[in-house]
């Protein structure tokens, strides 16, 4: 008969291992003797292995009990069906993997192929930090709510984004952030910026996709960066389509 230490070296495992099998009803435990200690046999010994190696084989503690008990076609099956698991749980880990990578490549990680591309177009463009971010951050919400309507939209602006009046009109927008809500710019601004937008409805271009005007609501108050002289866009714009 032997210790729990001896049984724990002779395994190759932790007395807290031990401890824990006991919990987990993997490992009987032995009464005391009359000295007040717990002794194991070879037996004990025997099916510890076991149990360690099971468990370093990544089956889980909840099937080991299962698994000592089996007869060898029992066994097999649910080795094959534990195989299945760990396997798909590789694949998992594999694609995670490939996702923490894909952090080196920052935005790429949050929105899709597709709005990565437009936005390092804007990049190059010369468009501000500040609008970039303030693009993927809208990116990121209009995926997440509305993934279809989204890849419409990025479709569309990867279009425009081709014809140099769009670029100017942006480039101008992003500018216009820090100026003055009276600057009389932002009035020829609004006006070409309604005047490009029709060119493109009656043209060969592509149509704009509409938005629903709560989620553009949602949008805008979520990312939370606008300016007097912005809103005084959107107003002058509004103004226009009501006339």
């Amino acid at each position: 008969m032997i210790t729990i230490g001896q049984l724990a070296q002779y395994a190759g495992v932790t007395i807290k291992a031990v401890r824990v099998y006991h919990g987990r009803g993997l490992l009987p435990e032995p009464p005391r003797d009359s000295s007040g200690y717990r002794r194991y046999s070879v037996e004990d010994a025997i099916d510890l292995v076991k149990i360690k190696t099971l468990a370093q084989a990544g089956v889980p503690l909840a099937r080991i009990k299962e698994l000592l008990a089996a007869n060898s076609d029992e066994f097999a099956a649910a080795i094959a069906e534990i195989d299945r698991a760990l396997a798909q749980r590789a694949e998992e880990i594999r694609r995670t993997r490939e996702r923490i990578v894909e952090l080196g490549s920052g935005d790429r990680l949050f929105v899709s192929a597709e709005v990565a591309e437009y936005l390092e177009r804007l990049q190059r463009l010369g468009v501000s930090d500040r609008a970039v971010r303030m693009e993927r951050d809208i990116w990121i919400l209009l995926q997440s709510v509305t993934p279809k309507q989204a890849a419409d939209w990025v479709a569309d602006k990867l279009d425009a984004i081709d014809d140099p009046e769009f670029g100017a009109i942006y480039l101008d927008y992003d500018a216009a952030f820090n100026c003055s809500p009276d600057d009389p710019r932002l009035v020829e601004l609004a006006d070409r910026t309604r005047r490009w937008l029709a060119s493109r409805r009656t043209g060969a271009g592509r149509t704009t996709p509409a938005l629903d005007p709560k989620l553009v609501r949602l949008v805008n108050e979520s990312v939370g960066i606008t300016s007097r002289s912005w809103e005084r866009l959107v107003q002058l714009a509004r103004k226009a389509t009501a006339e």
